[in-house]
């Protein structure tokens, strides 16, 4: 039967395609983006007693009340932005969940969405379910990948409904300044424009930098939906939790979506991650123990001749092969872990149009004795 499909321009992500390839050859696999070390022990155990005191069917729709309530006390400590748990605060299938039922919920055919490219690859397809039209700006990878605040500007028309953010960026690693922030209230101040704030990076910046959620700003937060993910912050992506913060108007409009692709999402785990939540925050040791991970590999890849790009967020690094190799960069990807036994990113599959320029990302969520495998093999490259 042949079937016309909705995403004709879409195939298998580029993050299934190297992780099958890495197993394939037995590289080390710093490509996809999740740990190969366990969540806390604490963290276990109060799942498994979630599961033995019951809490195994159904959970609300909007999650587990105690859940939301220790997001949003979170929310309110760290940036100041009380969110009202009953009915701005929706416990999600993961972030990638999160961000497809925002995305049918507020973009109607034929409206604009502008994407900050490179994107993570979920974005565009449910850009594309729900009928919209992406409409691509890139972000100056001269300046860190930094955003370029006026491209943005010139991209909104009178058809724009939605800006997609990602910050700290995944594949770069770019966190946004305050000055970010008000670059874009002005942007954003005379339009109808919402926002979606993909955070699920926010406990992971270094170098004593604070997370500029966009949280922080009321003239952002009263049009934004801000998704978080328990998977990035607790070592668990397996457990697909994530949770995605707005004002009412526009939860209401989520939660109409939501019910009917998931309905209730993972009740054990989320009662063990309101649980974890009580305790004092595991989330604040994030930034040193992520650091150090961060400052072993780079300092490796400086004995390498791969050119490591600055980190100031997530747990990804981008190195320049330039020195090594012309190939472009899906060649490249594939070579290295054929011949070298370590598997990494193209960062121009993160591109509508791919974009060559000799980079390639490493997930360093690793236990330190896989990164220095992986260092030991990259020395040889």
């Amino acid at each position: 039967m042949q079937i016309d499909s909705k995403l004709p321009g879409v195939g298998t992500t580029v993050f299934t395609v190297m992780s099958a390839l890495a197993a394939r050859h037995g590289a080390v696999n710093l490509g996809q983006g999740f740990p190969d070390f366990d969540c806390d022990p604490q963290l276990q155990r109060l799942l498994a007693e979630a599961v033995a005191a019951g809490h195994n069917q159904y959970a609300p729709m909007a999650g587990v009340a105690s859940l939301r309530q220790a997001v949003a006390a979170k929310v309110e400590r760290l940036y100041g932005r009380r969110y009202d748990p009953d009915s701005e605060v929706t416990v999600t299938a993961g972030a990638t969940q999160a961000i497809m039922a925002t995305v049918l919920a507020v973009v109607r055919p034929g409206d604009e969405v502008v994407v900050l490219e490179p994107a993570y690859d979920s974005y565009v397809p449910s850009i594309l379910l729900a009928g919209g039209v992406p409409v691509y700006v890139p972000l100056d990878h001269r300046r860190g990948y930094a955003p370029d605040w006026q491209r943005v500007r010139a991209a909104i028309t009178p058809r724009t409904r939605l800006i997609m953010l990602n910050f700290p960026h995944n594949p770069s690693g770019y966190c946004l300044s305050a000055d970010d922030l008000r670059s874009l209230e002005e942007i954003v101040q005379e339009s109808r424009l919402l926002l979606l704030s993909d955070e699920v990076y926010e406990h992971i910046v270094f170098d004593g930098r604070p997370h500029q959620s966009l949280s922080r700003s009321a003239a952002l937060a009263e049009r934004t939906f801000v998704v978080s993910s328990f998977g990035k912050t607790f070592h668990v992506t397996g457990w697909k939790v994530a949770t995605c913060c707005a004002p009412e108007p526009l939860t209401t409009e989520l939660r109409r979506v939501h019910q009917f692709m998931v309905f209730a999402v993972n009740t054990p785990a989320q009662h063990a991650l309101a649980a974890f939540l009580a305790e004092p925050p595991h989330y604040e040791q994030l930034p040193a123990f992520y650091q150090a991970k961060r400052d072993l590999f780079v300092a490796g890849l400086q004995r390498t001749r791969l050119r490591p790009l600055a980190c100031p967020g997530t747990y990804f690094v981008l190195a320049d092969y330039s020195a090594v190799s012309d190939q472009p960069e899906a060649d490249f990807a594939q070579r290295l872990v054929r011949e070298s036994g370590v598997a990494a990113i193209p960062i121009a599959g993160l591109y509508a149009q791919p974009f060559d320029n000799r980079i390639v990302r490493f997930c360093f969520a690793k236990r330190d004795d896989t990164l220095r495998a992986a260092l030991d093999r990259l020395a040889r490259v």
